[in-house]
């Protein structure tokens, strides 16, 4: 199973980038979606074995990370 946890761009290097997951950075290939849609810190996407798979819009990310935040809470 794949937990898809939105991780905001923060810097673009060619065909990669490197992408926060709330204070965790990791590198991400950029190669399986639209590169030229993806902004550095206003670009959140969903990433699955290191490669960016979707492209979220702020509005959809957030409301991804609140219902995430309300769902660890409650363990």
């Amino acid at each position: 199973m794949c937990l898809a946890i939105p991780g905001l761009v923060v810097k673009i290097e060619g065909d990669k980038a490197i992408v926060d997951f709330g204070g965790v950075k990791r590198e991400v290939m950029l190669t399986l979606v639209d590169s030229e849609k993806v902004k550095p810190g206003e670009t959140y996407v969903i990433v699955h074995t290191g490669w960016a798979i979707s492209i979220l819009d702020r509005e959809e990310a957030e409301e991804t990370l609140k219902l995430w935040k309300e769902a660890l809470q409650s363990v």
